[in-house]
C-alpha cells in the first residue's frame, strides 16, 4: 500500500462559494506532506472533511485506500490529529488531561508516559494546563495525537504562536516521526519557511484549488536560474545574439536568458565582445520558493 490518503474531487461549498474545489490530494506512506497556502485558502476545511469532521458537498476521501464513510472506525482509530488548536481542561494537570484521552482511545498506560515523553513534557505532567505556556499547550496538543501511535497523523498549523525556539522544537519532532514510529504525516501551515524545512512532499493550495502538488525538489527545480546580462547596446546585442540562437527578453536594462548553462554564457559573452559590444554586467537570478509561490498563485499576498 503506498497511497495513504487520497482525496477524489473532493470540494466544499458554503453559502453558494466553494471553499475548496475538486482537490485531488495523495499522501504516500512514510511521507512528511506539507499543505501550504495562505490562511483562508481551504487548507482546515480539507483536513476536516479528511477527519469527517466537515461533510463534502461533492468528491470522498479515501484512507489506507478504503472509503472513509465505509470504515470511519477503523480509520479514526488508526489516525491522531490536531486541527486548529488543542482542547483540553484547564484545571486538570496535562496527565490528567492525556488521562482522559487515554479512557477515549483505549491506549495503554504506556503510551500515556511515552507520548509526554517524546514531546518532553514528563518534567510538567503534574502542572495545571492553564498554567502551560501556548509552546507547552501545542505540545500537549500533539501528545494527545500521538498517544495511540496512530499509522496517520494530521496536524493543522501545528507550530502556530510559537516563539522561534518552540517551533525548532516542534519541526524535529514532526521530522523524527516517519523513522522513529512509522507515521505519515499530514501537516498544513502558511509559513513557507516551516514546510521547507519539514516536508517531503508539498502541496500547494489557493482559493479552495490545488496548484502545485509534488516532492518538495520538484518544486526547487522551479526555479531554474535566469542570466542577466547589461551591455552597452542591449538592441544590437539582442539582435546579434538571436541571429546566433540565443533569445532573450528585454527587462529593465538588461536582457534576460532562461536555462542558459555555462558553457553557453561563455559563448554569448564572446560573441559580444568579438562584436565590439561593452557587456557590463553578467548575473545569475534565481528564484526564491516564495517567488514561486507568488508566480503559481499569480498575485502578491504574503504566506
Amino acid at each position: 500500500m503506498n497511497q495513504v490518503v487520497s482525496t477524489h474531487n473532493l470540494s466544499k461549498q458554503y453559502n453558494g462559494k466553494y471553499c475548496v474545489r475538486d482537490l485531488n490530494l495523495s499522501v504516500a506512506k512514510g511521507e512528511i506532506f506539507g499543505f501550504l497556502g495562505p490562511n483562508g485558502a481551504g487548507k482546515s476545511t480539507t483536513l476536516k472533511m479528511i477527519l469527517g469532521l466537515t461533510r463534502p458537498t461533492k468528491g470522498f476521501v479515501t484512507v489506507f485506500e478504503k472509503g472513509f464513510e465505509e470504515n470511519r472506525g477503523f480509520i479514526l482509530s488508526q489516525t491522531g490529529s490536531l486541527i486548529e488548536s488543542p482542547s483540553y481542561y484547564g484545571h486538570l494537570t496535562g496527565l490528567e488531561n492525556m488521562r482522559v484521552v487515554q479512557k477515549l482511545r483505549e491506549v495503554p498506560d504506556k503510551n500515556v508516559m511515552q507520548a509526554l515523553r517524546i514531546v518532553r513534557l514528563e518534567k510538567q505532567k503534574d502542572k495545571k494546563v492553564s498554567q502551560y505556556s501556548l509552546g507547552m499547550k501545542q505540545r500537549l496538543g500533539i501528545a494527545m495525537a500521538l498517544m495511540s501511535f496512530p499509522k496517520v497523523l494530521i496536524l493543522d498549523e501545528p507550530t502556530n504562536g510559537l516563539d522561534p525556539a518552540g517551533i525548532g522544537e516542534i519541526r524535529e519532532l514532526i521530522k523524527s516521526l516517519p523513522q522513529l514510529h512509522g507515521m505519515t504525516v499530514l501537516l498544513s501551515s502558511h509559513l513557507l519557511s516551516e514546510i521547507e524545512q519539514i516536508a517531503t512532499s508539498v502541496g500547494i493550495i489557493n482559493e479552495g484549488e490545488m496548484l502545485f502538488q509534488g516532492s518538495m525538489s520538484e518544486l526547487k527545480s522551479k526555479s531554474q536560474p535566469t542570466i542577466k546580462i547589461k551591455t552597452r547596446n542591449n538592441k544590437l546585442a539582442q539582435e546579434l545574439l538571436r541571429i546566433n540562437g540565443f533569445s532573450s527578453i528585454q527587462s529593465g536594462e538588461s536582457l534576460v536568458f532562461e536555462d542558459l548553462l555555462d558553457d553557453e554564457v561563455i559563448k554569448v559573452n564572446q560573441s559580444l565582445v568579438t562584436s565590439n559590444i561593452d557587456v557590463l554586467r553578467i548575473e545569475e537570478h534565481k528564484k526564491s520558493l516564495e517567488n514561486i509561490f507568488l508566480d503559481l498563485t499569480g498575485k502578491e499576498q504574503s504566506l
